[in-house]
């Protein structure tokens, strides 16, 4: 389970908008919001992406799409 929570405090902290974040990751905004909302899944390029778009840790990146 996604941690919604930390992702969208993450996205906060970085500053930037969530249009130019899905623009640097190649999607749409609708696509983003129904990711971040649960709607569809992040695909593992999508998480590499976001990843480096907003500067995460691996660690960060752990608890934010894979820890339970």
């Amino acid at each position: 389970m996604m941690n919604c929570k930390m992702l969208r405090d993450k996205i906060a902290d970085s500053g930037m908008s969530i249009v130019s974040i899905a623009n640097k990751m190649n999607i749409s905004r609708e696509s983003l919001y129904n990711k971040m909302n649960g709607k569809t899944d992040f695909t593992a390029r999508e998480i590499t992406g976001l990843t480096t778009v907003l500067m995460l840790t691996r660690k960060e990146r752990d608890e934010i799409f894979f820890d339970n």
